[in-house]
């Protein structure tokens, strides 16, 4: 079975190789540690410290194995020079009524709506992928419909 491509900037890339290298080369040997130190506490039936942690142990390789296939399957954003079409990197102004935001199209992987990144999988994010400058975006949300005019894409 062919896995899914998961487009990713240079910047979420790397983002992820830290965490990545964070999980092996330091929170792992710490929850072994701790494993160990538990071991030497006896009877493992009733010792709470060694439940914990192996259930730290068990949550840290699952984040291990779930960020070695999402940069095992990764493809590089390579921001082209098309600013006239908004598309997955583009940095994307947009004025409403209520004023100004500012996004970033990303893939769902490096989605974080707080800091401005949306996916494009998003109500927002598809509605508007492949639209230019100027023009008018209407976008059905859960809390309504919002009204867009793209000002600037870069």
């Amino acid at each position: 079975m062919k896995k899914k491509k998961i487009y990713l900037t240079k910047e979420g890339y790397q983002k992820l190789q830290e965490e990545l290298n964070e999980l092996l080369n330091i929170k792992r040997p710490q929850v072994i540690a701790k494993i160990k130190e538990a071991r030497e506490y006896g009877d493992l039936s009733e010792n709470s410290e060694y439940d914990q942690a192996r259930t730290e142990q068990s949550f840290i390789e699952g984040k291990i194995r779930e960020i070695q296939d999402i940069l095992k399957n990764a493809v590089i954003i390579e921001k082209g020079n098309n600013a006239e079409v908004v598309q997955l990197g583009s940095t994307v102004v947009l004025e409403s009524e209520d004023g100004e935001d500012v996004y970033t199209i990303v893939s769902t992987s490096e989605a974080d709506p707080l800091s401005g990144k949306i996916s494009e999988e998003s109500a927002v994010g598809k509605a508007l992928l492949g639209k230019k400058v100027n023009e008018k975006v209407i976008i059905e949300v859960p809390s309504g419909t919002l009204e867009y005019v793209i000002k600037e894409i870069r």
